[in-house]
């Protein structure tokens, strides 16, 4: 019975502690943050230059039963202060009769059997290339680039790095669930990549806009098709690279949800990801631990943190127990919630590169109960792609003209 009641007792500290650290870090990173190197060109100048090759980029945009994306998206790739790449356009399931480009740099692809697969659609567009790229960058199909995307991007690999995630900014923000998912990823932006890179240690990835060199690239193997293989590469590649890079100044619009059941959709779809892909996470950590690499190790803790709703949701949970169990934890949960909350605000108000994202916070209720009930759907996430839906259709010109950019 003795026995029982140790283990019980450790089982309760160790989960308070991990709970607990996923609010401790994220404090500790921000008051950091203001001891380090900020600008991205001084902050890459630390990384000595290992040639001057104008790297030859393959970018792969995967469309989905919908083309209306592509033409802006080739449009911005096509005012590119850079010469030396290929878009390669996958048309799943999609009419491409009206897809008509006299341009060298330009390649559309429809495959005969639709893929409904991400993944499956990038393995055709590499399998298509017209020649041996130095890289490849993943984009989906409502991303635009920046007119000096390529170029700054060529400084990054020129310095010796294989995989760089560029910075992700919002094509829309007119709408109180376009700005909260800004609010979110303004947020997890900062400590999964921004902060990662200024302390010189492998940064998070994303599901679009990163580029990896092609012979990495061609190491990945996958084991699920449907969804989340962002996760399975950003496992894989921290694995293999001593660094991730983050790109601050390489930057790419993407298209935030603007509505409830779009919101509910993806969120179902994230959540499904990260229980399918924990192992991969407890893998990662471990190996942070057996190699003493910071980075892996961050990113490894940082995985294994479940979505912020949960993670909150479970705080408060222990919160609870330890009114009974040990009042003094009750007191401790308290101050640490508000020293987070206040550290969430500054970080957005800080770190955000488009105005009016700091008044979605009021919101976020709203957004959390629209997890919960997202949570509620992950079983749809074993069956179905859970497309996201995308509204904006937006030219860069036009974008870069607008006052929140």
């Amino acid at each position: 019975m003795e026995a029982i009641k140790i283990i019980g007792w450790v089982l309760f500290y160790g989960l308070n502690v991990f709970v607990a650290m996923h609010f401790i870090i994220p404090i500790i990173l921000f008051v950091l943050h203001w001891f380090l190197e900020k600008d991205p060109k001084k902050l890459l100048s630390k990384y000595k230059k290992i040639n001057h090759h104008t790297y030859d980029f393959a970018a792969i945009i995967t469309a989905h039963q919908d083309v209306r994306f592509i033409p802006p998206f080739v449009d911005s790739f096509l005012k590119q202060d850079y010469d030396n790449f290929m878009v390669y356009v996958v048309a799943d399931d999609c009419d491409i009769s009206q897809l008509k480009y006299n341009n060298d740099h330009i390649k559309i692809l429809a495959p005969d059997t639709p893929f409904h697969s991400k993944v499956k659609s990038i393995k055709y567009a590499v399998s298509q290339f017209v020649r041996k790229h130095d890289a490849l960058i993943i984009f989906d199909s409502d991303n635009l680039v920046h007119p000096h995307y390529l170029s700054l991007l060529n400084n990054y690999f020129q310095r010796g790095f294989k995989v760089v995630q560029a910075n992700m900014l919002s094509k829309n923000l007119d709408s109180n669930f376009s700005k909260l998912d800004t609010l979110g990823h303004v947020y997890h932006n900062f400590l999964e990549r921004q902060i990662k890179m200024e302390m010189g240690v492998t940064s998070a990835i994303l599901g679009l806009g990163v580029a990896i060199d092609i012979a990495v690239y061609n190491e990945i193997m996958y084991t699920n098709e449907l969804g989340g293989f962002d996760k399975k590469l950003q496992v894989q590649l921290s694995k293999k690279l001593p660094q991730i890079a983050y790109a601050k100044d390489v930057i790419v619009y993407d298209e935030k949800v603007e509505d409830g059941a779009s919101f509910e959709k993806q969120r179902t779809r994230w959540i499904f990801t990260y229980f399918e892909y924990f192992s991969d996470s407890i893998s990662l950590f471990l190996k942070g631990i057996k190699s003493m690499h910071a980075g892996r190790l961050l990113l490894g803790f940082n995985m294994l943190r479940p979505p912020m709703f949960l993670t909150l949701g479970m705080a408060l949970l222990l919160m609870i127990v330890s009114y009974f169990v040990q009042p003094s934890l009750l007191i401790a949960w308290f101050i640490l919630l508000a020293l987070f909350s206040i550290n969430f605000l500054l970080i957005v108000a800080t770190q955000s590169q488009q105005r009016g994202i700091l008044s979605a916070v009021v919101h976020l209720p709203y957004m959390i109960f629209k997890q919960i009930k997202s949570l509620l759907k992950i079983k749809q996430a074993k069956k179905s792609f859970l497309k996201t839906e995308h509204r904006k259709i937006i030219y860069i010109e036009d974008l870069l003209k607008n006052e929140f950019v």
